[in-house]
């Protein structure tokens, strides 16, 4: 999903009228300036052509995969200090993962801003890559896990599948130089390849996050306090769907407003919604299901400003929650209706 070669040109941003470079095959750019995502309209003749796994990823093709995304953006946003959390985040999920559903370590893929590997950074050339390593080759009894933990955006529709009129998307650490990934790019990448008995779990700690997969199913709690599925297949007709597999998406509805935790040197801080989702797997001993998963919503309100959860991997004691997101309600996707309550739970 890279480009076959171009020069970069400038825009101007449509929030704030700075001009923006563009790179090649950018349909969107994120402004340095306020923050903002502009639509780029881009050439017809544009190749886009698949990645290739870069040398530094895994070999590994267990039956049980994940791509782990943690970044801080420090140093890159003007104005703005960097993201307590996500790469504390990528540590407890993959923790999560090994020791509780039996994830080969072999067999995820981590990036985070703070690794010297270039191959490991989370650039959006390398997110691309790590999406086409996850589902490349997948077959029935694969179980895949997306994480990702940092900045998401909105950009406004432009083929009118969007019932909300905005496109959603996630921040690679050079965002403002590439541009964000658009969720329709995401679920032409992870979502359409998946074959019959393959199931894809994406956990994303990001605002404007609800509908980063374009999933056609969103179950959230409606005015009686009971969860709800709601029907959003696009009004277009347009096909979201897999190729026979089952997505779900993790994620939360929030108001977009950024908040930070600020935690003493000796302290270490989690996303809050990584944070719920980890401790509400962890309560449950047995029988878990998709319902139970779900009370993540009662640590969010009821959690206050402190966790008090293990370090991981040996590191500082966590006892911050930095609710960069701004998230207030977690929310579930799928690429397909079913019971909450009954369905069991299993990555």
């Amino acid at each position: 999903m890279s480009s076959c070669g171009g020069r970069s040109r400038s825009a101007r941003c449509r929030y704030c009228s700075s001009s923006i470079t563009v790179a090649p095959d950018a349909c969107a750019v994120q402004c340095s300036q306020c923050n903002g995502v502009t639509r780029i309209r881009r050439s017809s003749s544009l190749v886009i052509r698949p990645p290739q796994r870069p040398v530094g990823f895994p070999c590994h093709r267990g039956n049980k995969r994940a791509v782990l995304i943690g970044i801080t953006y420090a140093g890159m946003r003007r104005g703005c200090g960097q993201l307590n959390g996500p790469l504390n985040d990528v540590k407890c999920m993959r923790q999560l993962l090994c020791q509780r559903f039996g994830f080969p370590n072999e067999c995820i893929l981590v990036l985070t801003d703070d690794q010297k590997d270039p191959c490991r950074l989370p650039t959006k050339d390398n997110i691309r890559m790590a999406m086409h390593w996850l589902v490349q080759g997948c077959s029935s009894g694969d179980s895949l896990v997306f994480h990702f933990s940092g900045m998401g955006a909105q950009v406004c529709d432009e083929n009118g599948d969007e019932l909300d009129g905005f496109d959603e998307a996630i921040c690679p650490m050079d965002s403002f130089q590439k541009g964000p990934i658009l969720d329709d790019e995401i679920n032409d990448a992870i979502v359409r390849p998946l074959v019959p008995g393959v199931k894809l779990h994406a956990i994303v700690d990001a605002c404007h996050s609800a509908g980063v997969l374009d999933l056609s199913f969103l179950c959230r709690v409606c005015s009686t306090g009971n969860w709800q599925w709601e029907d959003h297949r696009p009004r277009n007709g347009q096909c979201k769907g897999t190729s026979g597999g089952q997505a779900m998406l993790i994620s939360g509805f929030s108001g977009g407003k950024t908040q930070f935790s600020v935690a003493a040197d000796s302290y270490a801080s989690v996303g809050a919604m990584t944070h719920s989702f980890v401790k509400a797997v962890q309560c449950e001993t047995h029988g878990v299901t998709y319902g139970r998963v779900l009370t993540m919503r009662n640590i969010m309100v009821n959690g206050g400003n402190t966790c008090n959860m293990p370090g991981p991997c040996g590191g500082a004691p966590i006892s911050k929650i930095a609710n960069f997101s701004g998230v207030q309600e977690p929310q579930l996707s799928s690429s397909e209706m079913f019971d909450i309550h009954r369905r069991a739970f299993a990555l």
